[in-house]
């Protein structure tokens, strides 16, 4: 097609333009300068949040086997850890506790002298308003069971679950937390928090919902670093079948009509094309979760030598981001920031 042809096409046409030879699209990435100048997704140091875990009655970081180079680290290692991330240009960080005591209650929870509790008033006495502190809302650390929920006859009952939620969060409001995270997939769980959160005067205290998590093997060395493995069956009853994406949609949209103001997707690389279609779906801020398993996937192949571990850690975070999440959690945060500071 000659380019007057071309010109004569009738306008708002989708047809693509001339092709080869006219357009050569390697053009597009000759050197290293132009891929940089039309690079189309960009990560950031700011869009990068850490997780950390707290545990109670322990003086020294522990090693988690299934997660090399992360660790459970004592209250008193709060703010050398924060402040290695801060010296790296991560302001974000996600707090998950594990109690010195378990009861069938999760009592530990909500104690607002348990770990997470004195961590956060720690950080942010000493990091002001320069830390972002997320808080992970969820029971299976603190229960004997280890399901996220109250168990009553065999089973995790929904309501009075999300009633302890909501003690869960208002603890955490009440030690200087900025966002609260409820992960335990309860039916009204971002609804009982927005309304308690509210009453107690905490109308600022954001909500990111784990919105849509799902029942997935990837969260294997999570359970191992927590210490929060069920007891018996699983989490199938509450957490969502990777089968079904308009399930999930639903659940988001369940989640936005009770005041949540953050989307969780958890994983996040199986989950690419449901980060993409909510991000089609919705203009709230969306987070990603890119979870142990994945983690640690990566660093068993790296530790291997089968792969190139920066390089496939930037693919999958950037992928992520391609997607359309905002914000990434994820245990390789430190390093990826360390690569992008270089």
């Amino acid at each position: 097609m000659s380019w007057p042809d071309y010109l004569s096409i009738k306008n708002n046409s989708r047809y693509p333009g001339p092709g080869f030879p006219a357009v050569r699209l390697r053009r597009l990435r000759k050197n290293a300068a132009i891929r940089d100048l039309l690079q189309e997704t960009r990560l950031s140091v700011k869009d990068l949040i850490y997780p950390i875990f707290i545990q109670e009655g322990i003086t020294k970081p522990k090693t988690i086997e299934s997660m090399p180079e992360i660790k459970r680290i004592p209250i008193s290692k709060t703010i050398e850890e924060v402040q290695a991330i801060s010296d790296l240009g991560i302001n974000s960080i996600i707090l998950f506790g594990i109690p010195a005591y378990k009861d069938r209650t999760a009592r530990s929870a909500f104690d607002d002298k348990g770990g997470v509790q004195q961590s956060i008033e720690l950080i942010r006495k000493h990091f002001s308003d320069k830390i972002v502190i997320i808080t992970d809302v969820c029971l299976c650390q603190y229960t004997i069971h280890g399901h996220c929920g109250i168990v009553i006859n065999k089973k995790v009952d929904n309501d009075s679950t999300t009633s302890t939620l909501a003690k869960v969060a208002i603890s955490h409001a009440k030690a200087g937390a900025d966002i609260v995270a409820p992960s335990a997939m309860m039916d009204g769980q971002v609804m009982a928090i927005r309304q308690a959160l509210d009453n107690a005067g905490f109308t600022d205290i954001l909500i990111i919902s784990y919105s849509a998590k799902h029942a997935s093997p990837l969260y294997a060395p999570f359970r191992d670093a927590a210490l929060s493995s069920p007891q018996f069956e699983d989490r199938r009853t509450y957490q969502m079948p990777y089968t079904n994406t308009r399930e999930a949609i639903r659940e988001i949209e369940m989640d936005i009509s009770e005041g949540t103001d953050i989307i969780l997707i958890k994983p996040a690389i199986p989950y690419l094309d449901l980060i993409y279609q909510v991000r089609k779906h919705t203009n709230m801020p969306i987070c990603a979760f890119s979870v142990s398993g994945e983690y640690a996937l990566i660093k068993a192949a790296a530790i291997e030598g089968w792969i190139d571990e920066r390089e496939v850690m930037t693919e999958f975070l950037t992928s992520i981001k391609r997607a359309g999440a905002d914000m990434l959690i994820t245990y390789y945060a430190k390093k990826m920031a360390g690569l992008l500071n270089e």
